[in-house]
């Protein structure tokens, strides 16, 4: 691993000293990005406020920074004068402005690639609030109205990620933050794809008319074309943040906490992440910006019990579990979960997650030991009820009767309570060698990086609702952005909404590193198909991730490599196309054999799934005929 930190001069296009106006800008690595930073004077007051253009084309006009903070209770409590500005961030007093460049490359310990690059230029600009502190005070407490608060920016080649950090000060306040000022002013003829909760479906509109806020992240397509997607990163004890409109500013977006957020000093707000593609998949490409703004790894040790895998939920008997065992080490998957219902009815607060429920014959720890003697892991599912009462009596007791996993159920987000409860509760994971997989509205913002044993999270509206093939071409350029998702694919349910091979790129184009298969099967429903191969052989984890091409709600197409095999999903939307998919990612003039298995509606098999063999030239595109609601699955491998 390499590491480079290179001082900057500024680029300050601001008059000299320390007078009002302020301007600074700043440019990622490769110039496509360029920020602009303003503290200027309007109607005698100054605020704060920033543009951001991408290849020369301006995505973000002149939108507002900042938070308020309303501490008057504690200011008196604390015999400190109280604050009368209107918003907490007018007039603050420019106290100085630094800039660096960093660069580093840095290996997950598994992911969407390998090594994952890590190269921004940055600048923080600094200011305090109120007068300057004292610098002896005559009985001990410092009197002084004093805050301080630094803008800092960081311009990747991926994107433009800004937040706020509070210097620690030495009068002994609180933040009592209300309210986030973060604005997003967007072209006119802006499109967002609006969704309105982590697992809602998805409806492009304009930005205007919406029927409340929009999830993390939020994509938009921009009148000239271009792709933008707003996000949230390393939010970890803060309350979650969703984008709504502005009352008084037409087409301009709104950072909106969920409540009010208390916080002691030194201290640093979520950074607000901005994403730019001149091709929606690039997006994707991207996409490790979140994971870059994150902490690294906090556990120490040997981490060898944090594996990736796929997974088959089973039922609650435990001859049902046996078999289920069988059947996940017979089709290469990893491990086996035990869902709701095991330990009593899950949404009452009485119910015992240490004690399996009357009429269920389960033996965790025959099942544990049955299953290693298989490679097979065992999972279970935990309401949030039972984990906030008996965290600390079921993680010892799990550990000792060989659980791997924990589903987390219905858990609460939003408030910083809950925030704070959640991330520490999967912290205490950890400890045990327990991983973890969120359900239901929790959204990730790259806490992965810091904790990998926070394997996937739902977030998402999966196959449990069994949403149309529009939704789901959508979901990469939205959802998947953000990090990994439990989709939950199934296979044989006759209520799904799209073909077998649209369900059968699935763990290729969306991302989790435990990915749960055949969600409401059983393992009497497979009858040797031969396509089923496919889900035998993918991994859940990549050494590299090549974006090949897609267009929103339409189609997408995704390689991925796993040592010397690629794998590719194509998922088509509602209408049939002809694609023709390059092969770029393959080293160009090589010969390579690639195993397609294809939609063929001619087929006399339950699946009308196809499988033939061909032999390419690495470098030449291939022509499919996708189905509507369709796909495509590919291994690809060099030629012997």
């Amino acid at each position: 691993m390499k590491k480079q930190f290179i001082s900057l001069c500024l680029w300050c296009l601001s008059t000299s000293g320390w007078a009002s106006p302020h301007i600074y800008k700043l440019w990622s690595p490769d110039r496509n990005y360029e920020f602009t930073f303003t503290q200027d004077d309007s109607d005698g007051t100054t605020r704060l406020s920033y543009t951001l253009s991408y290849k020369g084309k301006k995505i973000i006009g002149k939108s507002g920074l900042g938070v308020d903070i309303e501490n008057k209770l504690l200011e008196s409590a604390l015999g400190i004068p109280n604050d009368h500005c209107k918003q907490w961030g007018d007039n603050l007093t420019f106290i100085g402005v630094d800039s660096a460049e960093h660069k580093e490359a840095w290996k997950p310990l598994y992911g969407e690639r390998a090594e994952i690059p890590d190269h921004y230029r940055s600048l923080c600009v600094k200011f305090r609030k109120g007068e300057a502190p004292s610098e002896k005070a005559p009985d001990g407490y410092d009197r002084s109205r004093t805050y301080f608060m630094n803008v800092e920016v960081r311009a990747y080649n991926e994107g433009v990620a800004f937040r706020y950090h509070f210097p620690v000060t030495t009068n002994g306040l609180f933040l009592h933050i209300t309210k986030e000022l973060t604005e997003f002013a967007m072209p006119e003829g802006t499109m967002a794809y609006y969704e309105p909760w982590a697992q809602a479906p998805i409806t492009l509109l304009p930005l205007k008319g919406w029927d409340g806020e929009s999830e993390r992240p939020l994509t938009m397509k921009l009148p000239d074309g271009l792709t933008v997607s707003l996000g949230e990163a390393r939010m970890r004890d803060y309350v979650r943040t969703k984008f709504g409109l502005s009352p008084s500013r037409p087409n301009t977006v709104t950072a909106n906490m969920y409540d009010c957020a208390d916080v002691i000093s030194p201290y640093d707000t979520p950074w607000r992440v901005i994403m730019a593609a001149e091709r929606p998949v690039d997006l994707i490409a991207h996409n490790h910006i979140y994971l870059n703004l994150n902490d690294p790894c906090a556990l120490q040790g040997d981490l060898s019990w944090i594996k990736p895998g796929k997974a088959f939920r089973c039922g609650l008997k435990q001859k049902d579990a046996l078999a289920a065992v069988d059947f996940a080490a017979e089709r290469g998957l990893q491990y086996i979960e035990l869902d709701a219902g095991w330990y009593g009815p899950e949404m009452f607060m009485n119910s015992d997650a240490t004690k399996v429920a009357e009429g269920k014959d389960l033996d965790f720890k025959a099942l544990c030991d049955y299953a290693a003697t298989k490679g097979i892991g065992v999972w279970v599912y935990v309401n949030q009820r039972a984990l906030i009462q008996q965290l600390d009596d079921i993680l010892p007791l799990y550990k000792k009767w060989g659980i791997k996993g924990i589903k987390f159920g219905f858990v609460q987000v939003g408030n910083q309570f809950w925030t704070i409860w959640l991330h520490n509760a999967v912290r205490k994971c950890a400890d045990y060698g327990i991983m973890v997989d969120i359900h239901d509205e929790y959204r990730p913002t790259g806490l992965s990086r810091t904790l990998p044993h926070l394997m996937t999270q739902e977030g998402i509206a999966g196959n449990e609702t069994m949403p149309d093939a529009r939704h789901n071409t959508t979901l990469p350029f939205t959802r998947f952005l953000a990090g990994p998702a439990d989709y939950t694919p199934c296979y044989f349910n006759n209520r799904v909404k799209a073909t077998h091979c649209h369900q059968l790129a699935m763990p290729v184009v969306y991302y989790s590193p435990i990915t749960f298969l055949y969600w409401y099967d059983t393992p009497q429903l497979y009858r040797g198909e031969k396509e089923l191969d496919f889900w035998k052989h993918v991994p859940t984890t990549w050494d590299e991730t090549y974006p090949i091409d897609g267009q929103i709600g339409e189609y997408v197409a995704i390689a991925r490599r796993s040592g010397q095999k690629w794998f590719v999903g194509v998922m088509n939307g509602m209408d049939a196309r002809t694609l023709s998919l390059p092969t770029e990612f393959l080293q160009r003039g090589k010969k390579y054999v690639v195993t397609l298995y294809e939609d063929d509606p001619d087929l006399d098999t339950r699946t009308k799934v196809a499988t033939r063999q061909k032999t390419i030239k690495g470098g030449q595109s291939l022509k499919l005929e996708l189905q509507a609601s369709g796909g495509a699955a590919m291994e690809i491998e060099k030629a012997p």
